[in-house]
């Protein structure tokens, strides 16, 4: 008769916990996108999250090596297609620094105003579908109703709804439509009312606070180091936005804040507060709109637009304040009509890296929480 001792039965007993590795995507409806998460698990508490991209691949940086310079403007609008006309105005205004060019007056306000439009439509897609991620339906609904009236100003003005192609190397595809104008203040004083809507049924609804709250913290040393732009930056307290702090165009003409994160539900910088930033952040686009409409020059909208677009040999880097973040263009010359090499700095590429540093710790449900809070667009991504 064999005894064993006492220190292999005790290991024997011991509680052993194995990890496990779990698939999200790259079909999966919350990751927004054709992506795939590896997920870590030890019991259900997440050790490590890899993303997993490729899936998507556009190639818009070499198909621009193929592309006379106002070839590549619709190729832009493909990147992130919910910002299709701020990836537009930041490629343009690098072709025009090249060319040492300067649009009327008109051009830059109109750019601005359609930019902050797009602004307030990519937040509302970014907002509704949140809410469906969480698990309220009805906010969504809301969020298109209001979406749809955006696409339509767009679409009376340039005729497209998604992708436009409207903001030309020194000018405009199109002047405004005659309604214009009218239909805007129309859809501002609409709108006002429904981003309080949306706070009363979403933003300050308990089971959305719990959910989001104190969940994916993303602590201001850790979005610096990453290099995390937009509102994933601003909502973990850093007031930082290049319409302010680097201006383009004619945003300095204008009276607006730029709203960062409080901690009103949670902690500084969680979920919560990246969702509730961008609430803030239409508000704030409504007042940019309103006063460009207010100051709208007379004059030509084609008038700086050249002939021959042929830049000289040279190298440039620009930026713009888009609904996800900075997106910098860097463009090299050659001084032939084709650029050499279009470089893009996209916001949601470098939003996404983030992820296994805001999900360690938490559980399953809570990645879905995180992915939606800092609102990637896989277009950008797999550009």
């Amino acid at each position: 008769m064999s005894f064993e001792s006492k220190e292999n039965i005790e290991n024997k007993s011991a509680v052993r916990t194995e990890e496990m590795v779990l698939n999200m995507g790259p079909q999966h409806p919350s990751t927004h996108g054709v992506l795939r998460l590896e997920i870590t698990l030890e019991g259900e508490l997440i050790t490590k999250v890899t993303p997993h991209i490729g899936y998507l691949h556009r190639c818009f940086e070499k198909h621009a090596e193929a592309m006379t310079y106002p070839q590549v403007i619709p190729y832009t609008d493909r990147m992130d297609y919910l910002a299709s006309m701020y990836n537009e105005i930041g490629y343009v205004i690098g072709v025009e620094k090249l060319l040492k060019i300067e649009v009327p007056d008109r051009v830059e306000y109109i750019r601005v105003i359609m930019g902050e439009l797009q602004r307030i439509a990519s937040h509302l897609v970014a907002l509704g579908t949140y809410g469906v991620d969480i698990g309220a339906f009805t906010p969504f609904l809301y969020c298109f109703r209001d979406r749809e009236k955006i696409l339509h100003l767009f679409e009376i003005t340039c005729g497209a709804r998604l992708l436009y192609n409207y903001i030309w190397i020194g000018g405009l595809s199109h002047d405004l439509h005659p309604d214009f104008v009218r239909l805007t203040r129309e859809f501002i004083k609409d709108f006002k009312p429904n981003i309080k809507e949306l706070n009363n049924l979403l933003s300050y609804n308990k089971i959305f606070i719990d959910r989001t709250a104190n969940v994916g913290i993303l602590p201001v040393d850790t979005a610096i180091n990453f290099g995390v732009t937009g509102p994933n930056l601003r909502a973990s307290g850093i007031n930082w936005d290049l319409r302010k702090d680097d201006p383009y165009s004619v945003y300095q003409k204008f009276d607006y804040e730029i709203p960062v994160g409080e901690g009103k539900a949670g902690t500084v910088g969680d979920s919560w507060d990246r969702y509730y930033v961008r609430v803030r952040e239409m508000e704030e686009s409504l007042k940019i709109i309103e006063q460009a409409l207010d100051t709208l020059p007379d004059g030509d909208i084609a008038s700086a637009i050249p002939k021959r677009i042929k830049p000289p040999a040279g190298m440039i880097y620009t930026r713009v304040e888009n609904p996800r973040g900075e997106l910098g263009y860097f463009i090299i010359s050659d001084g032939s009509i084709n650029p050499f090499r279009v470089k893009v700095r996209a916001p949601s590429f470098v939003s996404l890296q983030i992820m296994d540093e805001l999900c360690r710790g938490h559980l399953v449900a809570d990645v879905i929480t995180i992915l939606g809070s800092i609102d990637i667009v896989l277009g950008e991504i797999d550009r």
